[in-house]
């Protein structure tokens, strides 16, 4: 490694400054918003890869996209590019918007600052003092040094595992299938997101690596007496490129990276019912009729349920699984099988996979028409470690594999009758790492873009969706992925172990990803691998999974048994209870996803999100917020029968959501825990959307509304919405939805709401009614109007 020490002024244009660095390199300072200055390092003055396939800004509501070829790397389009000020003096240069201020200085070294209310500029970080800036001689690896204050807490990452203040600890960003992690250790895993932000304790920032190699982000692991505390960012190929982005509170900076990244898919309603999944049905040799048992288990047991994941069993041949090919031993008629899950309102999604077996009876076709990443000596496809064999990953930089990608998806699943598609195992482990990729017509090497993949392969399921059924929202998954696999899928966890810790920590690294603009996710509820749950740890599990934005049940147990809600006799009407309520809630959580794919909003929240003046809300806790007005108190401990919850200082203070009880915020409390309850409190100030549909989601049966206010205790006023459509189709892009514009004032006298109403939807529920605490003696109006507490309100009386 070689320090980069020196630099001058080559002029500015347009939005962008340049800087030459050590007489050979080049350095690009891009002004793309008051809050956002991009930094590019082109070494030797130039790029290692010259397009990106993760920047997607300010994108519309429909998800329009950028070519499939990527997005040029000198591209500005889609940013506002501000007004800017470029000033140099004695030796120093700075680069200032209204908002935030950059300052080069000798040897190489960038100081951050942000400017308050009144203008006036304020430290916010810089890199280290010494060696900040470091490439590699003879090999392409990148370094970057920042300074490390012990106050600062560290936040993102994507999908690690441990505590979600990440200071102190070091972590790798390269994709890998680690079935049955730990998740409180593991690393790395499945997903590449080089994004994280840190808190100060005046205002916070982050940093997105526009990388997708292999690298390593050290936070405070390393020490070196030379330079004082530092954290880096450490990267064995590609480009310097980083975006670093101002906001006042951490949530500003989520939403931020999102909008740099790309929008969160808003998929159907259906996508956040109950799915079910196991990979002994498929495995089965009956799979056909295990599959048809599950639908009459559901209707027996009276389980909600929306959608069922086709693991890869029905593809094998022998014990081993070949992509879009139907085992109709097991799976005679896949048509009768769509067939029956639609008759019971449930929808099917099919597990797919980037890699053909060696044995694969499609894999001479497909390599005949060089489809296949190329192996970097021979003249033949690269071979990998897949499953229990050896095979070839497809390319999905070839526009020929786009389209024979699309046209299996659609003949092989759509046309039988599959409603979406799980894309699986697509972690490209493609270790040679000087693999070709077609590059668009630029041939490329793996190690470059390895997490392009997958993002390319979930954007081809996506598009066969679309082009299959352009009236429909698609919904897809992915485990895989790297910044803008958001724009495209539903994610989760992967294959985590059976135990309590990964109960405690799944929660921890749920929130991780939500901060990493991974809003839609959940895990597999109950563990994927290793020993069943007991019947409190199911319980439990369940309790927890209900209140994430993704609800599946999914194993592959040791001793061959299946997590299913009915598995435990003695605690099945537990299991019923809990995943009633989240059917009750599916308005409230139908209306986050909204929030999420129109505002940017988290979905998962940690508690400090919403209160960042509570210290305490920084404390590691197994407390989250499901948006900004459920705080799920999960219990993550076997035996707790009672659990402590600290509530968030929010100046209204908090609702037991059971009890109606009203607590004062800033406190801890002691809530009941029995094994059939989810300790759960709702904000003062808040209306909560229910519905009485307790089955599959069908917009036309859905009946009923209640809204659930808790009122403020005293004087106190608060403007909400509520948005709705037929949760199916694109309607909405053309007014057909229905948003209810409510604002809810209190004072000691009286509680008020005003409710209007927009979009030309008409809903099969025609009026709503309302409930209030039980103790709550204050008169109730609806739009000005007195109303009984049992009394409902048409939805055409509203304006």
């Amino acid at each position: 490694m070689k320090p980069i020490k020196n630099w001058k002024l080559l002029g500015a244009e347009d939005n962008r400054v340049n800087i030459e660095c050590d007489g050979r390199h080049v350095l690009h300072f891009f002004v793309l918003e008051s809050n956002v200055i991009r930094v590019l390092l082109k070494k030797n003055g130039k790029l290692q890869l010259e397009n990106s396939w993760c920047i997607s800004p300010n994108d519309s509501l429909n998800g329009s996209e950028m070519g499939w070829e990527g997005r040029d790397r000198m591209s500005t389009e889609g940013f506002t590019c501000p007004d800017f000020t470029v000033a140099e003096q004695d030796g120093q240069l700075s680069i200032s918007t209204s908002s935030l201020r950059v300052t080069l200085s000798k040897p190489l070294k960038l100081t951050w600052e942000y400017a308050d209310a009144a203008g006036e500029w304020h430290y916010l970080a810089a890199d280290r003092h010494s060696g900040a800036y470091m490439l590699g001689v003879q090999s392409n690896d990148i370094h970057h040094y920042m300074a490390r204050d012990l106050s600062e807490k560290y936040y993102g990452l994507g999908e690690k595992t441990g505590d979600l203040n990440r200071h102190g600890s070091r972590y790798q960003m390269r994709n890998i299938d680690a079935m049955g992690y730990d998740a409180k250790n593991t690393d790395p895993l499945y997903k590449h997101i080089p994004f994280y932000i840190t808190k100060t304790e005046q205002a916070s920032f982050g940093v997105f690596y526009d990388n997708l190699s292999t690298s390593w982000f050290d936070l405070g692991n390393e020490l070196d007496n030379y330079h004082g505390y530092y954290r880096s960012y450490h990267a064995d190929e590609g480009d310097l490129d980083f975006y670093f982005m101002y906001g006042e509170k951490v949530v500003d900076v989520t939403k931020t990276y999102v909008n740099l990244t790309g929008r969160t898919i808003f998929g159907p309603k259906w996508s956040l019912g109950y799915s079910g999944s196991t990979m002994l049905y498929t495995d089965a040799e009956n799979a056909q009729e295990q599959l048809g048992d599950f639908i009459k288990h559901c209707e027996n047991h009276s389980m909600p349920c929306d959608s069922f994941q086709l693991s890869s069993g029905y593809t094998s041949i022998g014990n081993k699984r070949y992509v879009f090919n139907w085992n109709t031993s097991k799976v005679p008629n896949p048509l009768k099988l769509s067939a029956d899950f639609h008759q019971a309102g449930l929808k099917l999604a099919a597990n797919i996979k980037p890699c053909l077996l060696q044995d694969h009876p499609r894999f001479e076709e497909v390599a005949s028409q060089n489809l296949f990443i190329q192996d970097s000596e021979f003249d033949a496809p690269e071979s990998s470690q897949f499953w229990d064999d050896s095979g070839s990953h497809l390319d999905f930089t070839n526009p020929n594999t786009i389209q024979w990608w699309k046209k299996n998806v659609t003949e092989q699943l759509l046309e039988k009758g599959i409603d979406s598609t799980w894309n699986d195992n697509n972690e490209y482990e493609v270790w040679d790492s000087n693999a070709r990729c077609f590059g668009f017509g630029k041939q490329t090497p793996i190690k470059l873009i390895r997490p392009l993949q997958p993002l390319l392969m979930m954007r081809a399921s996506y598009e066969a969706q679309t082009e299959f059924a352009p009236n429909l929202r698609p919904y897809l998954i992915s485990r895989s992925g790297c910044p803008g696999m958001q724009r495209y899928v539903q994610t989760w966890s992967g294959d985590n172990r059976t135990s309590w810790q990964t109960l405690r920590y799944n929660t921890r690294m749920g929130v991780g990803m939500s901060l990493s603009g991974l809003y839609n996710l959940g895990h597999d509820v109950g563990g994927f691998s290793g020993d069943r749950p007991d019947p409190e740890l199911f319980v439990r599990w369940v309790q927890n999974g209900v209140m994430h934005p993704r609800f599946t049940i999914h194993s592959w147990n040791d001793d061959k048994t299946v997590n299913e809600p009915w598995m435990y006799p003695e605690v099945t009407p537990i299991i019923r209870e809990a995943m009633t309520l989240r059917y009750r809630l599916m308005p409230y959580l139908y209306d986050l996803l909204w929030q999420a794919h129109k505002h940017h909003e988290p979905m998962l929240r940690p508690t400090f999100l919403d209160h960042e003046a509570d210290a305490r809300t920084y404390e590691e806790s197994d407390d989250f917020l499901l948006g900004k007005d459920l705080l799920v108190a999960s219990v993550v401990e076997q035996g707790q029968r009672t659990r402590s919850v600290y509530l968030p200082d929010n100046g209204d203070g908090w609702y037991d959501f059971h009890r109606k009880t009203w607590y004062a915020g800033g406190q801890d409390i002691s809530l009941p825990a029995a094994l059939e309850e989810i300790p759960l409190l709702a904000r003062a100030g808040s209306v909560i959307t229910t519905s009485n549909r307790i089955a599959h989601v069908d917009a036309e049966k859905d009946t009923q509304r209640q809204l659930l206010v808790f009122p403020f205790k005293g004087a106190g006023q608060r403007d909400l919405s509520v948005f709705d459509d037929d949760g199916l189709s694109t309607g909405y892009l053309d007014g057909k939805y229905l948003l209810l514009n409510i604002t809810l004032k209190s004072d000691l006298e009286r509680i008020d709401l005003n409710i209007s109403r927009e979009g030309e939807w008409q809903p099969a529920y025609k009026e709503m009614s309302f409930v209030l605490p039980e103790n709550e003696q204050r008169p109730f109006y609806v739009n000005g109007k007195q109303i009984e507490r049992s009394q409902a309100v048409a939805l055409s009386s509203l304006i």
